[in-house]
């Protein structure tokens, strides 16, 4: 545990990667988010207002996921840690930098709605369709999606320091052509209607399971992949 505890110490030495830089990404599709709100507002538009900044961040979780091996994995092999303790470093890092963001998506949405909407009817953390469960599935939710693109991205890198950017564009391309060919046989089998009450019926609680289902899968296929990475 020690080890490990030293592998979160190791990338958190680079705090802009996993702190500041997702700060000032959520900071800047915050205010961005409120100047259009303010602006609707005074053209009249006194209806709720959603918008899609709050993603960002989110986006910007897989960025974090491929630094985290690409900048930090030759170092840590300098330093003689081990593959298994750097893996597991790296995802507890990345689980509470995910676990603070969805905390701040939370208390930001309990802002929101004490606030009506910051005076604006205006609603950048609050979506009605997670909050619709509780705060407590907004945690788990706004987490599950920040570890899951994290994991989509570090998935990626290992790929890249595998087997090269050759076989990575030709995995990303072979899973891009199994999606498109599942909505081709959606499409003919006339299943859409069945596809969306599937996800219906989940809700943001069931999906956020099956999110963390997804991303245990990837870990451990980064992981047997990371064995054999050159550093």
């Amino acid at each position: 545990m020690n080890r490990t505890v030293n592998v979160v110490r190791m990338q958190l030495i680079n705090r802009q990667t996993y702190i500041w830089v997702p700060l000032l990404v959520l900071g800047g599709a915050f205010l961005l988010t409120l100047a259009v709100y303010a602006m609707l507002q005074s053209s009249g538009v006194t209806g709720p207002k959603y918008g899609g900044g709050a993603q960002a961040p989110l986006w910007y979780f897989c960025v974090v996921g491929v630094q985290a091996l690409t900048l930090s994995f030759p170092f840590s092999q300098a330093m003689s840690v081990t593959r298994r303790d750097f893996f597991s470093g790296t995802l507890l890092t990345a689980a509470t930098t995910s676990l603070v963001l969805a905390v701040v998506y939370v208390v930001g949405g309990l802002i929101e709605d004490a606030t009506g909407g910051w005076g604006l009817n205006g609603y950048f953390f609050t979506l009605p369709w997670v909050w619709g469960s509780g705060a407590g599935v907004a945690l788990v939710f706004w987490f599950t999606s920040a570890m899951l693109v994290f994991v989509s991205g570090f998935w990626a890198a290992t790929i890249y320091k595998r087997s090269g950017s050759l076989v990575l564009t030709l995995v990303l391309v072979g899973l891009g052509a199994l999606l498109v060919l599942w909505m081709y046989l959606v499409g003919r089998l006339n299943a859409w209607a069945q596809v969306f009450e599937w996800f219906a019926a989940q809700g943001p609680l069931g999906l956020s399971l099956w999110g963390l289902l997804l991303g245990a899968v990837l870990a451990a296929v980064a992981f047997l992949t990371l064995r054999r990475a050159v550093p």
